[in-house]
């Protein structure tokens, strides 16, 4: 009989009374950027996960949502090679917003979830997840939380040799993927330069259990960003251009001749013209963006001002589906999105940052898919943010008010209004210890998809059905979150609820349309989401720490019914251990447990264990340093499959995969 050892056996069985006697542990203190106020981790009202460093280099996947799989209360949508969108707490879509360092990623990615973000692991140099609804600098729609990735594609310092340079080489064995990045940053006087590029090509990935591959998980993709700053000592103005080219196999793909008869949509079997199939054998993804950013920050720009900081992004996106060695349909979306802050010097002991937004998108899908009519969607909103510390205890108070419009071709105009609020403590009650509360009232507008939407979708077999009359929908979030950050045993552990008025879903209408489509309307209906999430360290020595972390979220509609795709429970363990001065490693072993609580037609997924573990060499190479790691994912080759994927009943998650990596710093 094969046994299997649980993630919370093995982690009881590495604990010991030396757990209580280790040298104490202190945390790096850690300045969250996306907070607003750059206030430290331990410092946040809610949940806050900072991936940086070596610890970055080594997790970082092809993707943004496998690149955080592993954080508590963070799942990926996976959807092949190519398309990994991050779930924060069973929420993704428009609902959890990523942002290239500040603003939107500009893409189409929120429109479906074969669509990919145009955000590359390889270039980010840190990235920031908060969780919950309750910053408000970024929208009211981000009630699952936000992703903020950190790059350096516009200089903010002149190197102190005057030249800063990044290289490095990958290679993975489950697709036979090879990668590569370099990044030069130069500068004199007062000026800087930066450019910087990917490439990567991946075969298409094996199968646990089988000597097959996953048709069609193939990808092929490349970036390239030059930009340039003015440096002065009291801040900096930069401007940087990027493209980035992608192409990636369509998984889970079936079309049918979908049409409407008497105002009722049918689907029959899908004539294809041409049994002759595109070089790969599946339909794929051609996508490319063209970016501008403009980005600047300012001390004592104004009295009574500390510093203002300028985002701007601007780009002209590209997205086509190539069936049968012709464009099926075609995504055009050209955006801009504008955002101003000023930080004010403290009034009465309270520092706070207000600011303004604005974003307009000018979206359209033409072709066999274009179940969305050309749309242009204009958001505006402003914002304050103040924070006020009183010995142990530190205050924070969020206002946002958003309105939007949007004018979609044939179709009724439509405006909506949105006021979000939050407030939070967080109290110090001991040196190294904290425990935050935080209530927010926030608002998401609905979405030109989920307003005018009217056509079969081959990516989710789905006819979808777009209701003009749809309100905002309101959340009411309450979180408790207790931390220890510093001795040798470190926690942070959250619980949190949040109802939903008018809750926007796709909801199933019942029709069978053939062919395995089925037809859904956006509907509204008041909902709850509630979970826990956490992670518990223990200092067994100065060398060794063992990690505990898990998740659980529910989220069900109130008359009755689960919400779709919900993450299924997870618990894992988690061991770092010095190897020596230059070499460290982990392992880690996570259960996955069955997912049987299921909206109408969603299947089961079962319950899988993942174990994964990796090395780390570091060295010094002249005046530079290098580091070598190598990771294994998915090390017994589980069959497994993700409950969050649309895709998860027909496509398997990788096999084992070791890849092999080598990056050099000078």
């Amino acid at each position: 009989m094969k046994f299997t050892p649980s993630p919370l056996a093995l982690a009881l069985s590495l604990l010991s009374p030396a757990v209580l006697a280790a040298q104490p542990l202190d945390l790096d203190t850690t300045v969250i950027r996306a907070s607003g106020l750059d206030s430290q981790r331990e410092q946040m009202t809610t949940p806050v996960e900072v991936l940086e460093g070596d610890e970055l280099v080594s997790r970082r996947g092809a993707t943004l949502g496998e690149s955080l799989n592993h954080l508590p209360g963070v799942r990926s949508a996976s959807f092949g090679a190519g398309v990994g969108q991050p779930v924060i707490r069973g929420q993704s879509g428009a609902r959890v917003k990523v942002l290239s360092d500040g603003v939107s990623t500009l893409d189409a990615a929120s429109i479906s979830p074969d669509h990919a973000l145009t955000v590359e692991p390889l270039l980010a140099e840190r990235i920031e997840v908060l969780k919950g609804p309750a910053t408000l600098l970024y929208g009211g729609g981000a009630i699952g939380g936000v992703v903020n990735v950190i790059d350096r594609r516009v200089p903010t310092y002149v190197p102190e040799r005057g030249v800063e340079l990044e290289a490095e080489l990958r290679g993975s064995t489950v697709d036979n993927e090879g990668a590569g990045v370099f990044g030069l940053t130069a500068g004199a006087g007062n000026f800087a330069v930066r450019v910087e590029g990917t490439k990567r090509d991946g075969e298409a990935y094996r199968i646990p259990g089988s000597v097959s591959r996953q048709d069609g998980s193939w990808r092929d993709d490349d970036s390239f960003n030059l930009g340039g700053s003015f440096i002065g000592e009291r801040g900096y103005l930069g401007l940087a251009y990027g493209e980035q080219n992608r192409q990636y196999g369509l998984l889970g793909h079936a079309h049918a001749d979908c049409h409407l008869d008497d105002d009722e949509w049918h689907c029959g079997e899908h004539d294809d013209h041409d049994d002759e199939q595109d070089e790969h054998g599946v339909p794929y993804v051609d996508m490319r963006q063209k970016r501008w950013d403009l980005r600047g920050e300012l001390s004592d720009p104004l009295p009574g001002f500390e510093r203002a900081r300028l985002r701007v992004g601007h780009n002209n996106y590209q997205h086509l589906e190539i069936e049968e060695g012709e464009v099926g349909t075609r995504f055009d979306n050209d955006a801009t999105d504008v955002r101003l802050e000023l930080t004010h010097a403290p009034l009465a002991g309270w520092r706070g940052v207000m600011g303004v937004q604005s974003l307009r998108r000018d979206f359209q899908a033409l072709g066999e898919e274009a179940y969305v009519p050309p749309s242009l969607t204009r958001n505006h909103g402003v914002f304050l943010l103040e924070e006020y510390t009183a010995g142990a205890w530190r205050y924070e108070a969020g206002l946002r008010h958003e309105w939007q419009d949007v004018e979609a071709d044939g179709q009724p105009s439509t405006d909506h209004r949105g006021t979000s609020f939050s407030l939070g403590t967080v109290w110090t009650f001991t040196p190294g210890h904290s425990l935050g509360l935080s209530f927010s009232r926030s608002q998401r507008l609905p979405t030109a998809e989920e307003l005018y939407a009217n056509g079969p979708h081959a990516a989710t077999r789905t006819v979808e059905l777009g209701n003009p009359g749809l309100d905002e929908e309101t959340s009411h979030n309450l979180e408790l979150t207790l931390r220890r950050f510093q001795g040798p045993i470190t926690y942070s552990l959250s619980a949190y609820r949040n109802e939903v008025k008018d809750y926007i879903h796709a909801a199933d209408t019942g029709h069978d349309l053939g062919e395995g489509y089925r037809e859904i309307e956006y509907r509204q209906a008041d909902a709850v989401l509630h979970g826990l999430e956490g992670e518990l360290g223990f200092a067994l020595s100065d060398v060794s720490t063992v990690s505990l972390f898990g998740d659980r979220v529910r989220g069900r509609l109130k008359d009755g019914g689960d919400l779709p795709r919900m993450p299924a429970d997870r618990l894992g363990v988690r061991l770092n251990q010095q190897l020596s001065a230059a070499l460290d490693g982990r392992l880690e072993l996570y259960r996955a447990m069955r997912q049987d609580r299921l909206a109408e037609h969603e299947s089961e997924t079962a319950g899988y264990n993942m174990l994964a573990a990796g090395l780390n060499y570091r060295g010094a190479l002249g005046e530079g340093d290098y580091l070598v790691y190598l990771k294994g994912d998915n090390l017994l080759n589980q069959k497994a499959r993700e409950h969050t994927s649309f895709i998860k009943d027909d496509v398997l998650l990788p096999g084992r995969n070791l890849t092999l990596g080598v990056r050099l710093t000078y």
